[in-house]
């Protein structure tokens, strides 16, 4: 068998890119391409799906198939074509307002239904497209052309939603670390069901600045956790702090103090099936804990387009009528003939005189 060999260039198209100078979407395509060139999977069998907004001008800007949807709409496109697909690749790509809002309830029941997809979903906490409305990620009290006061919502935490819909893929990156999105979105193409990526993306224009305190260089190796399975839960300039559990809670600790030793944090499974430990971790927030980053969860569970085909092929195997001429030929049928009328008269109806 030949093997397929690609590079990221192979996966950009011609068509100039028309994002905002320093738009944190930039990265975050060289992140899916490079990934797409590592999977050894054929350059015709991807799709890339996206809605409305900022984010989902990407399809124009891939060398692939692509379909440029509805708002909200891009999960339930995507499940379709993987289900009429299932040998394509599927990619969507979505904005927090785009999934989280019109498109929520088709997010969430992608997730519980477990298709094969990969879902990269952009968080700016903001509406880009439209110019500045307060989106469903939104901090309470933030002020925007929507909520010149400040917003008097809670957000939505994506990882949330997709415990919460028992998801079997959740993982975080931001759009400044290229080599961290680029691995996480190989593994979440090599998942099987649906994978949900969560991008903390900066809007240059109308959020400038909103994920500085966890990307600044200056203290980001304090703030951010980037979990690998398998592997310790340790984070800090000098990778000293960790996590461990008291009383059934997270909590940081330095090794070296208070008899703390390494031997005491935490390692990450993100195999485990209770999703308890996966939610802590989602949830951690500064300032006192660092954001996670990373595959936070991935478990095994029946995959819905997998079954749908099984499911057609045993009942195609096991079933008596194959064609429609067959059912309409089966049970009690009748020829209306005149063959024993005038002509002119109307024919009899022989009930007894089958095909």
């Amino acid at each position: 068998m030949t093997e397929i060999k690609h590079t990221a260039k192979d996966f950009k198209s011609e068509n100039e890119i028309r994002w905002c100078p320093g738009c944190g979407d930039f990265a975050i395509i060289n992140s899916v391409q490079r990934a797409m060139a590592e999977l050894g999977i054929s350059h015709e069998k991807f799709a890339v799906i996206s809605g409305i907004g900022c984010s989902s001008r990407f399809p124009y800007y891939m060398s692939t198939y692509g379909f440029h949807t509805i708002h909200g709409r891009a999960t339930a496109v995507a499940s379709g074509v993987k289900i009429a697909n299932p040998d394509l690749s599927v990619w969507v790509i979505t904005g927090d307002g785009d999934a989280m809002a019109i498109g929520g309830n088709h997010f969430i029941h992608l997730v519980r239904r477990n298709i094969d997809v990969n879902l990269v979903l952009f968080n700016n906490k903001i509406y880009g497209l439209t110019k500045g409305q307060y989106s469903p990620t939104s901090d309470r009290g933030f002020k925007t052309k929507t909520s010149p006061y400040g917003t008097i919502e809670d957000p939505f935490v994506p990882g949330q939603l997709v415990i919460g819909a028992r998801g079997t893929f959740f993982a975080r990156s931001i759009d400044n670390n290229v080599k961290l999105g680029q691995e996480i979105c190989i593994e979440a193409a090599r998942h099987q069901g649906t994978s949900v990526v969560e991008v903390l993306q900066n809007c240059m224009i109308y959020n400038n600045g909103v994920h500085d305190e966890i990307s600044d260089p200056a203290f980001r190796a304090d703030r951010q956790l980037i979990l690998k399975h398998g592997e310790p839960m340790l984070f800090g300039q000098e990778n000293n702090k960790g996590l461990t559990l008291e009383k059934g809670k997270l909590k940081v600790v330095t090794i070296g103090e208070n008899g703390v030793t390494r031997d005491d944090i935490l390692v990450h499974d993100a195999t485990e099936e209770d999703p308890s430990l996966h939610l802590a971790l989602i949830n951690m927030q500064l300032p006192n804990f660092p954001v996670a980053f990373g595959v936070i969860r991935r478990v095994p569970a029946p995959v819905y387009d997998q079954e749908l085909t099984q499911q057609i092929n045993l009942v195609q195997k096991n079933r008596k009528i194959s064609c429609m001429d067959e059912l309409l030929q089966s049970g009690n049928t009748w020829e209306v003939t005149a063959k024993n009328g005038a002509a002119g008269e109307p024919g009899k109806c022989n009930k007894n005189e089958y095909f």
